[in-house]
């Protein structure tokens, strides 16, 4: 069985406020701010909070109903460490 890569989202928990909560593969959890995306055309839809809540972990990442995602490679960098 592969290992998988320490920046692999486990699990991710939207709030209302456009953050993600985020745990990865090695145990990091982590905050990231997801409102400087929303100026980017690709994440339109996520303006909208019910949208937004509606994110997941899959696929390493974070994934909307819509099939965008965010690289989980950039949100392991960019996230503050939370306790």
């Amino acid at each position: 069985m592969r290992k998988k890569p320490k920046w692999y989202v486990t699990s991710v928990v939207p709030r209302e406020d456009y953050t993600l909560l985020l745990t990865f593969a090695d145990g990091k959890k982590g905050i990231y701010d997801f409102k400087p995306n929303l100026q980017y055309p690709v994440y339109q839809k996520q303006r909208d909070v019910a949208f937004f809540l509606q994110a997941k972990a899959a696929y390493s990442s974070v994934v909307w109903p819509n099939d965008s995602d965010i690289d989980p490679e950039y949100l392991y960098n960019e996230c503050i460490v939370s306790e």
